[in-house]
């Protein structure tokens, strides 16, 4: 845990590097998928996930959240601008669930060449074990490191002699602490409760299905892998090697088919040896949907209190994460999915609450430990808190109140008027 009474550290505490990643899809005016190639092939943060018409904006290191946002704001403008000048007029679709998919042969596979074939495998891969539909839900990851310098402050009163063993035990830490309590995320900023029929009734498009989350892709039948992977936290090799087991036994292929909401992860490519060998540079928050009422998919003041959610996890004590903890964690964060939060439950601290009053205790929590810190910073936590404080302030209650009626053609209807503004 971070030393964040001692004057060298607090300080510091808010000091730290936002990398966001976010999925997109290219769609045609009467919400179908767009079937033309990759228009950015030369653009390295503007690169493709699943399938062809699958963009994903990988923005660069920013030192604040305000500085993160605005850049993926300006990648966003920029690919709107291209795909308004395209022979057949695309939009970008703001919402996590895909529009009208009549067949899964209308999802199409990115296609890559030459040396970079494997990638194009490997999502056939995919296709085949997930299926195609899963595939096409968009999100955004939000990559996020402390500053060196509050580490090495850290770092000297630790009492630790290898930094960068210091650093691995913190990151370590601060994800299981993290995976402990990141079921708020999903409170807070899911945004995708409705999917249109054509998502499970192959052929049948047009109606707007509610299954009672708040987010599909987070939720039991999302993003989830075909069992619940249990690492060991003990030391960066050892989370590794639990890792490679998985792929060993073949349950996943790579590192990058753990779908797990929170990841440690190298500097670079997201390779376990390098992870192993170089050591965590970073953590990584999978599980927050694309807010469509924001331009850019999510707000500075919502990257802010993700920051300080990490922070916060960073100055708890080491948690002892174990297997039995670990299924806890995984079931709280599907169930944290769910739409209704006052008929929701699930177990903190050893007493079943439901999701608005755990949320909002967390929350509280979260205000007391940076109102000693910086009075300030207690304005981003009491934004979070106006979200739970009745119901219709989410953003999956605004979704549902303002779409639910027709998802896709409402939908169509924002996403074409967002543009033209």
């Amino acid at each position: 845990m971070l030393n964040y009474n001692a004057n060298t550290v607090n300080k510091l505490l808010t000091s730290g590097e936002f990398g966001i990643e976010k999925e997109s899809l290219r769609i045609l005016s009467d919400g179908r998928f767009s079937k033309t190639k990759h228009p950015f092939p030369n653009d390295k943060h503007i690169v493709r996930d699943f399938c062809e018409n699958q963009i994903e904006i990988n923005t660069g290191i920013s030192t604040c959240a305000i500085k993160a946002v605005k850049e993926l704001e300006c990648y966003e403008k920029n690919i709107r601008k291209i795909l308004s000048t395209l022979s057949e007029r695309e939009y970008l679709w703001c919402f996590s669930n895909p529009p009208f998919i009549e067949s899964e042969e209308d999802i199409p596979i990115a296609v890559f060449e030459g040396e970079l074939g494997y990638k194009t495998e490997y999502r056939n891969y995919l296709a085949s074990v997930y299926g195609r539909k899963k595939m096409t839900f968009c999100g955004i990851h939000v990559n996020y490191s402390f500053s060196d310098e509050l580490l090495r402050a850290d770092f000297e009163l630790s009492g630790e002699k290898d930094f960068r063993e210091y650093k691995n035990k913190l990151y370590l830490s601060l994800a299981a602490n993290s995976l402990e309590n990141g079921w708020i995320i999903n409170v807070l900023f899911s945004a995708s409760p409705l999917v249109d029929s054509s998502l499970y009734n192959e052929g049948k498009t047009g109606g707007a299905l509610f299954y009672g989350d708040a987010s599909v892709r987070c939720g039991k039948s999302g993003y989830w892998n075909n069992f619940v992977p249990i690492l060991d936290y003990t030391d960066l090799s050892a989370y590794t090697e639990s890792v490679k087991k998985y792929i060993s036994d073949g349950a996943i292929s790579s590192a990058s088919e753990l779908y797990y909401p929170i990841r440690i992860k190298p500097k670079g490519e997201n390779d376990l040896d390098r992870l192993k060998n170089e050591g965590a540079n970073h953590i990584e928050l999978r599980n927050i949907d694309l807010n469509p009422f924001s331009f850019a998919g999510i707000t500075a003041e919502d990257l802010t209190f993700l920051q300080l959610f990490l922070i916060y996890n960073a100055c708890l004590p080491t948690n002892e994460f174990t297997e039995e903890k670990q299924f806890a964690a995984v079931q709280r964060f599907k169930d944290s999915a769910r739409y209704d939060i006052d008929a929701t439950k699930i177990s903190v601290d050893n007493e079943t609450k439901s999701l608005r009053v755990a949320a909002s205790e967390l929350l509280s929590r979260m205000g007391d430990f940076f109102g000693n810190i910086d009075p300030s910073l207690t304005k981003i936590t009491d934004l979070q808190k106006q979200k739970i404080a009745k119901p219709g302030n989410r953003y999956a209650e605004r979704v549902f109140n303002t779409f639910s009626d027709n998802f896709v053609k409402k939908g169509l209807e924002y996403c074409i008027a967002r543009d033209k503004a």
